[in-house]
């Protein structure tokens, strides 16, 4: 059991970023069903073998042995995705044209963990948009039109971007100036964009913008970071799910 807790990946924000998105979906969808529990298992089961996969790469490309701890959780989860993920496929071949849509941004987010780049804002960037993306499929999934659930894709893309440059600021950033007032002006359009899908949403958008002007420069420990952050995206999945 131990072992197996260490193949959970340790990126603690990217799994508000896969779940509130897809969450999202399914409950906004007409009919909310098995389909998407075994979707959200084949989803998550996806992103930690990809995980595993671009840490053995970024380590193999550096000639470390330690590279071969991600060898094995990297199969396991992998052959657990297949398993989750081949039936709705089967069931529901239109996923295979999503997956495919995704794959660019995958392919960018490997090419960064290649380059040992994992930070990079443009890494980042791209990780938000398929997760992002998931929102529509669920949707979709559920029997909705994909087409009808753009605005709250859409704002799901706007927090969940921000949350890019914002936690660099409190981090691996915490000393530029610059970061700050790139991030409080992202803040403040996407406050603007979310008002524009729906008045209600510029209430938790005008909370993102709060904590991005106010929180930098105070010294807040990460777990108080990461905390913070994670009611801010409970506060998104609750605010979409009463107004759309």
């Amino acid at each position: 059991m131990k072992q197996v807790r260490k193949w959970i990946p340790d990126q603690h924000g990217a799994w508000a970023m896969l779940a509130v998105p897809f969450l999202a979906g399914a409950f906004l969808a007409p009919r909310p069903g098995w389909a998407h529990a075994v979707l959200f298992a084949a989803w998550l089961l996806g992103y930690a073998a990809v995980f595993h996969a671009q840490q053995w790469l970024r380590l193999h490309a550096r000639g470390l042995r330690s590279a071969r701890r991600h060898a094995r959780p990297a199969v396991v989860f992998g052959a657990a995705f297949a398993v989750a993920g081949v039936p709705p496929a089967v069931l529901h071949p239109w996923l295979v044209a999503a997956a495919l849509l995704a794959a660019p941004f995958v392919a960018v987010n490997t090419y960064y963990a290649w380059r040992s780049r994992e930070r990079a804002l443009a890494n980042g960037l791209a990780a938000v948009v398929p997760a992002c993306g998931m929102l529509l499929v669920a949707v979709r999934l559920g029997g909705g039109e994909a087409s009808s659930a753009w605005a709250p894709a859409l704002a799901c893309l706007l927090y969940f971007a921000g949350t890019v440059p914002y936690v660099k600021t409190m981090i691996r950033e915490r000393n530029s100036l610059g970061y700050r007032a790139g991030s409080v002006a992202y803040h403040v359009a996407a406050l603007a964009a979310a008002a524009c899908l729906s008045p209600w949403l510029a209430l938790p958008f005008a909370a993102y913008l709060a904590r991005a002007a106010a929180l930098p420069g105070r010294g807040l420990r990460v777990p108080v970071v990461g905390a913070i952050e994670l009611a801010a995206a409970v506060a998104l999945l609750v605010t979409l799910l009463l107004v759309f």
